[in-house]
């Protein structure tokens, strides 16, 4: 595989994830914190306008605005996605990006821990899920939805060569934890150090098998003719990210005390539940696979 000379670590994504962005203030100060022999660092500050104004963004999601079409698209031209076009220029462009690795720093306000989302499968994204897991057993390595090229992803971490994402939680939106803030620059020193020794040919030898989420589907909460909502995720579910679901289990309790059980016909494993930052598309929780990846 080849060298990763160029790192980006992108803070600030959406403006009231506190922890990437605190992060990057610290390492602004501290650059040694990030020096490794092999590579270069770059910190970015993806929406500091968000930030200025304690919002998760000022228009749009910017995690959302990264497709290829999206980005050759000049009418659409609001905060976010105007942002989206300098950020992709400074870490891209997909075509021949001036990344080779982006790390993009997340809070969720769903409890989930230190998480590792991968937007690929190859050699070498199997290798750093192993690689950090192994050195961090806590961490839960999830897939995202496979695309057939990351040009037609649309989170920012497409922009580079090779991309992935740390989503820790649980945390408020707008304040700050020790304990997440703490795992989330574990994992960040983690990926960095796989880095070094992989351009050094010098990794240590690696589990032959990683166990990871696979995003299956998202599902809303239930809402009337009107669009109000009548229920909320079940207190089984709450707060248990990642525990299996099973057919003809609770998920939501409606207002008036019914139980509203999940309909399909395997077990699931839920994430990002109840977050708050979905309260603008009503999504109740994320649905994921248990699969297990093999090293080649």
């Amino acid at each position: 595989m080849s060298k990763i000379s160029n790192i980006a670590i992108v803070g600030g994504t959406h403006g009231n994830e506190f922890s990437g962005i605190y992060l990057l203030k610290k390492w602004q100060q501290h650059p040694q914190l990030l020096a490794r022999s092999s590579l270069s660092v770059e910190t970015v500050f993806a929406n500091p306008k968000a930030y200025g104004e304690n919002k998760r963004y000022i228009d749009a999601d910017l995690n959302r605005q990264f497709s290829a079409s999206e980005l050759a698209d000049f009418s659409l031209a609001n905060y976010e996605q105007s942002r989206a076009k300098v950020l992709h220029q400074q870490l891209g462009p997909k075509t021949n990006p001036n990344m080779d690795l982006v790390i993009d720093l997340h809070n969720t306000t769903s409890n989930m821990g230190p998480t590792l989302i991968l937007l690929d499968q190859t050699p070498f994204d199997l290798q750093l899920a192993a690689y950090v897991k192994m050195l961090m057993p806590e961490t839960v390595v999830f897939l995202d939805e496979p695309e057939d090229d990351l040009a037609n992803h649309r989170f920012l971490a497409s922009c580079g060569r090779r991309g992935v994402l740390i989503e820790v939680g649980p945390q408020p939106q707008s304040v700050l934890r020790q304990d997440i803030l703490e795992q989330m620059e574990t994992m960040t020193g983690h990926i960095l150090d796989f880095v070094d020794l992989h351009n050094q040919q010098q990794l240590p030898e690696l589990p032959h098998s990683v166990e990871a989420f696979l995003y299956l589907d998202s599902i809303k909460l239930p809402l009337d003719e009107q669009g109000e909502r009548i229920a909320t995720v079940h207190s089984n579910v709450q707060d248990n990210d990642y525990q299996p679901i099973n057919p003809g289990d609770p998920i939501f309790r409606t207002f008036t005390g019914e139980d509203i059980c999940y309909e399909g016909n395997k077990t699931v494993y839920p994430a990002f539940i109840n977050e708050a930052a979905y309260y603008d598309n009503d999504l109740a929780m994320s649905l994921l696979d248990k699969v297990r990846l093999e090293l080649s």
